[in-house]
């Protein structure tokens, strides 16, 4: 099968190829596995942690992808979940302990064995993947394979930080960063939350001409104020600027809530402006998002199909990876990238 291999750590400003194409076996699934036939998956920024060594695989060379819609080809002995044909969904999280007492209290995103696909186990840059059952996903038929993918993680996140920031009806929302799971947030919380009014944050005329299209009722650049006080911020970025930006929004009792696995180091220094009266007094609370839960996509997948939700997607072949990955790193984003296989 064709696929694309991370080998090594790569500064990304040295390079415009982190990944190498090559032809691989189809691996063979083992007890409770389900063979896939990928059909597409979504690129994240995650895959930039990964390549740039902030969130490493703990070995190499390996397949990157965690948003990954395809068919069921084969079930390794015991796997009766899924009938082959199924199209299923695979996210980040790829297997869990079960025994702790994160995995017992349903918090298994915190599980000290917590696998990520993509990182510690081959994900869906390929044209075949493999997966635990009980960590694949049914997807619902409204959607095709790439309006699917972005569900899986930058939806499924997106779900969570809306969780995590305990949202009422009536509350200001700030979005900083305006990318795939951003405007995923945006969508859902007109539809679950019709009285929050969402304010936007990003560099981009484009993207916050993108979020006022969406319904956000402001838009602005990332260092600009607010027309209120912010009860609720998502912060989707991998920058530490839009963090100190967001907590001089926030008002008194509100809660930031950070969804980014990592950040990066660049803007570091920026933190040394804190101001405590100013960014943290009165109350303000920090919260950040770590991973997900299965219940965070199944509950997500059900919402969207409900809805629906119909991401924004880019569409690229299996060897346009590197492209879109670098289109993402240089902050050219509208809606979610998607790579889409052709078996030919």
């Amino acid at each position: 099968m064709n696929a694309m291999m991370l080998a090594r750590i790569h500064d990304l400003s040295k390079t415009d190829a982190p990944l190498v194409p090559q032809t691989v076996p189809i691996p063979v699934p083992g007890d409770q596995e389900i063979l896939i036939r990928v059909g597409a998956c979504g690129v994240c920024h995650t895959e930039l942690d990964e390549i740039e060594g902030r969130t490493p695989p703990p070995r190499f060379p390996v397949i990157p992808g965690h948003q990954v819609v395809g068919r069921v080809r084969e079930s390794g002995t015991g796997a009766v979940r899924f009938s082959t044909g199924q199209r299923v969904g695979v996210a980040w999280i790829n297997r869990t302990c079960g025994r702790c007492q994160y995995c017992l209290d349903g918090r298994e995103n915190l599980c000290p064995e917590f696998t990520a696909t993509g990182r510690d186990v081959n994900g869906g840059y390929a044209e075949y993947m493999t997966v635990h059952e009980a960590f694949a996903y049914p997807i619902p038929d409204g959607f095709s394979d790439a309006q699917a993918a972005p569900l899986l993680c930058a939806g499924a996140i997106g779900y969570r930080s809306m969780v995590l920031c305990n949202l009422r009806d009536g509350h200001r929302l700030g979005l900083t960063g305006f990318g795939a799971s951003a405007h995923l947030v945006l969508k859902m919380v007109r539809h679950r939350f019709p009285g929050v009014r969402v304010y936007v944050f990003a560099r981009s005329r484009d993207e916050q001409a993108f979020a006022r299209s969406l319904g956000a009722v402001w838009a602005g650049h990332t260092n600009d104020t607010a027309p209120h006080p912010l009860d609720r911020i998502i912060d989707t970025t991998p920058a530490w600027t839009p963090v100190v930006e967001a907590l001089n929004n926030l008002s008194p009792g509100g809660r930031l809530v950070i969804n980014a696995i990592r950040k990066e180091a660049a803007d570091r220094d920026v933190l040394l402006r804190l101001d405590y009266s100013s960014h943290l007094w009165h109350e303000k609370e920090i919260k950040s998002v770590a991973n997900v839960a299965r219940s965070d996509v199944s509950r997500f997948l059900e919402l969207a199909d409900r809805i629906p939700i119909i991401p924004e997607v880019e569409t690229f072949n299996l060897e346009g990876a590197n492209r879109a990955l670098l289109e993402l790193k240089n902050k050219r984003i509208r809606g979610a990238k998607v790579l889409v296989m052709d078996h030919g």
